[in-house]
């Protein structure tokens, strides 16, 4: 990344103009979205006053949150989406040869490492509206609050001989490449394990148990975020807000993220 850049993908505001040309929204349109991810060197530059960005990268913003909440949503989301529900692109892989294909969900377990993070408290309840589900995190309170009551919690650890045996899996926050082999254990034969940290490294073990691993990168896409904002408007999925800090703040932000320990999203907030 070239430097100085403006960071930053997710977005939420007010349509101030429109160019030549673009279609689907008017001035006062109040929008949401993810810019240009996964470019770099501040094509997108979201940590900012105004945005430009591609009318195919925005949806509508949902009437029934704020915009704190939208955006809060975008890149998490649309994770959570495209890896369970519909991958939606067809771009090179940079992860893997193959194309990921997310699993049907319905009928199968699934177990979210990392429920209360950004991704995992989303793809709790993404799974929870397809499958029977349960959750792995040390935040226990905040990944129930944040879905339902009818999410069942894990209170196991992933190598623990008692855990509940999942047929289908996705890992929100895996701590390193190095350890994501260690989830195999977790899953019955035929399973899936979908980690969103690159770099697995235990193939012939996976192979071995008959688990299928699969990667993705997400991409901006306006078509899912509109779908994924209707859940949101209907509050059947809801994003929880850990913490909230000015635009001229963003190096705070940054600090308390790199703390860990996260429970949901952190929001720059613009004047």
């Amino acid at each position: 990344m070239p430097f100085p850049a403006i960071p930053g993908w997710d977005v939420s505001g007010v349509v101030e103009a429109v160019a030549p040309g673009a279609t689907g929204f008017a001035v006062g349109d109040e929008v949401f979205g993810m810019v240009r991810f996964p470019s770099l060197g501040g094509e997108s530059a979201a940590y900012a006053e105004y945005v430009a960005a591609p009318a195919s990268h925005l949806a509508l913003k949902p009437a029934g949150i704020d915009h704190l909440q939208a955006a809060a949503a975008p890149m998490a989301g649309l994770t959570a989406w495209q890896y369970l529900i519909e991958l939606g692109h067809d771009h090179p892989n940079p992860l893997q040869a193959q194309r990921h294909r997310p699993v049907p969900l319905a009928g199968r377990k699934v177990l979210v490492n990392g429920a209360a993070g950004g991704v995992g408290h989303l793809a709790v309840q993404l799974a929870k509206c397809k499958a029977r589900t349960s959750s792995r995190s040390r935040r226990a309170p905040t990944s129930r609050s944040c879905a339902s009551s009818a999410l069942t919690m894990s209170s196991t650890t992933p190598g623990a001989r008692r855990r509940t045996r999942c047929a289908s899996w996705t890992s929100s926050s895996t701590p390193s490449a190095a350890t994501t082999g260690r989830f195999l254990r977790t899953l019955k034969r035929g399973g899936a394990l979908f980690p969103v940290f690159i770099g697995f490294r235990d193939a012939d073990q996976a192979d071995e148990r008959g688990v299928t691993v699969s990667m993705t990168q997400v991409r901006s896409n306006g078509v899912q975020l509109a779908a994924f904002g209707q859940l949101l408007d209907a509050g059947t999925v809801r994003v929880a807000i850990d913490s909230t800090f000015a635009l001229a703040q963003a190096r705070e932000a940054h600090e308390r993220a790199a703390r860990g320990h996260i429970q949901g999203k952190i929001v720059l907030t613009v004047a």
